[in-house]
């Protein structure tokens, strides 16, 4: 069954129309313009929903202004705990968010770059610093650390979230002349679908859905990239990166909750990496998963000649539906 997000869709959260809501975040991968292939996956009927890395959550955003979610369980997850602590404060304190966000887009327009780096190191980092405790305490943002991480976001280099060693923010600036750095609108949406009965966010690795994932559930992974080439390794979205060995287990977890009777459908690279973990390896045969190349864009590369159509994987136990 093809599910997309119907334009004369009329339901409402308050005042607000589903349709209308868009991801709040550029993320690395994102996939809100791979959405017409992917979409074509959505299984008829699930239990469930999980999407263990969560990013800019455009398939849960896509799934959600398409009605599809309504009285389901909804489970977000994602190891990067700024970008959980930014969509909790979101959807908590949606307005105190909207009011820092519009005066760092004022200073923007005075200052540029400037304001950008004063932002970054000044008051991002350090606040953030002071906020981190151990691996067992979730990091809460404040409103206005929120607005930071989003403003970062939007006038940061191809919305890159990427730590340094010391776990420091260290995104260079972007290159754009009239960034929209505050959709206030939009980021009431994002915080009234995050309100709806039975969404959760939590930061968690995505091997916490092999312990709750059951029969019938629908699970998405949207997992970093293997690189296709060694200028294009860009994984470091946590301090720890996503490497070989994370896309070795990413792997046993998907074919097993495939043969768990899960419904699932994971995006990734072309890697041949990729391939050999899903389209030769046997297990993941036996276990009903097949590989679709679909057509996709790269938009992040430093050299922006050699961004454009790319091939990439959509892999899944779920029947395609007709385009």
């Amino acid at each position: 069954m093809k599910s997309t997000i119907n334009p004369k869709l009329s339901t409402t959260i308050g005042q607000w129309t589903r349709q209308e809501v868009r991801p709040l975040l550029k993320w690395a991968g994102g996939k809100r313009q791979l959405l017409p292939e992917i979409c074509r996956f959505y299984p008829s009927s699930f239990n469930q929903y999980w999407e263990p890395f969560l990013g800019s959550g455009a398939v849960f955003f896509d799934l959600y202004a398409a009605g599809r979610l309504a009285g389901h369980s909804v489970r977000l997850l994602d190891s990067n705990p700024d970008l959980i602590a930014c969509y909790a404060s979101v959807r908590d304190t949606p307005e105190a968010v909207i009011s820092a966000l519009e005066r760092l887009a004022v200073e923007h327009r005075k200052c540029g770059d400037a304001h950008y780096y004063d932002v970054r190191d000044r008051r991002f980092n350090p606040t953030r610093m002071d906020l981190c405790g151990d691996e067992l305490t979730p990091l809460q943002y404040t409103p206005e650390l929120a607005a930071m991480l989003i403003y970062l976001n939007r006038t940061g280099f191809n919305g890159l979230f990427r730590l340094n060693a010391a776990g420091g923010f260290n995104v260079p600036a972007g290159r754009y002349e009239r960034p929209r750095i505050c959709d206030g609108e939009n980021l009431r949406r994002v915080a009234a679908a995050l309100n709806e009965p039975g969404v959760t966010l939590t930061c968690l690795t995505f091997d916490r859905v092999f312990d709750d994932a059951e029969a019938g559930d629908f699970v998405y992974f949207d997992p970093p990239y293997a690189p296709v080439s060694p200028t294009a390794q860009f994984t470091s979205y946590t301090a720890n990166g996503f490497g070989d060995a994370d896309q070795r287990r990413l792997q046993n977890v998907v074919v097993e909750l495939a043969r768990r009777s899960c419904q699932v459908l994971l995006s990734n690279s072309t890697a041949p990496e990729i391939s050999e973990l899903y389209e030769r390896d046997g297990a993941a045969k036996k276990a009903g998963l097949r590989c679709y190349r679909v057509p996709a864009r790269r938009a992040i590369n430093s050299n922006a000649s050699r961004r454009g159509p790319v091939t990439e994987f959509l892999i899944t136990n779920v029947s395609r539906s007709a385009a």
